[in-house]
């Protein structure tokens, strides 16, 4: 299901500000130490009363484990998430590389920290 600019507009009109979001997957971290990873899908950013949600439209999705002190100490970066940031806000690698050692890896906390933007 793809999302259409009319259905868009009519968000609009009803004061809710819908905003795609350039995502090449998306992460998921359960509390139960499951990993959702979806991928290829359509994500929207809606803002509403000062609110702020996310949808995920489609895409391929698998479950993963996640290993007991992953995420702990040393952050791994994949060379694909710093293109991808170096391309979306047209910093340095250094800087982006930065960003994303801040944000534990999180591509969505990095890309907001490196343009200024606040959820």
């Amino acid at each position: 299901m793809k999302i259409r600019n009319n259905d868009l507009k009519k968000l609009e009109k009803m004061g809710i500000k819908p905003n795609m979001v350039n995502a090449t997957r998306v992460i998921i971290e359960t509390a139960e130490g499951e990993r959702i990873v979806i991928e290829g899908c359509q994500v929207t950013k809606m803002v509403a009363q000062g609110n702020s949600f996310y949808t995920i439209i489609g895409g391929e999705e698998r479950k993963e484990e996640i290993k007991e002190g992953e995420n702990k100490g040393e952050v791994s970066i994949s060379e694909d998430d710093v293109k991808f940031l170096m391309e979306q806000t047209g910093k340095g690698e250094n800087e982006v590389r930065d960003a994303l050692v801040k944000s534990g890896g999180d591509i969505a906390k990095a890309l907001a920290s490196l343009t200024g933007e606040t959820s």
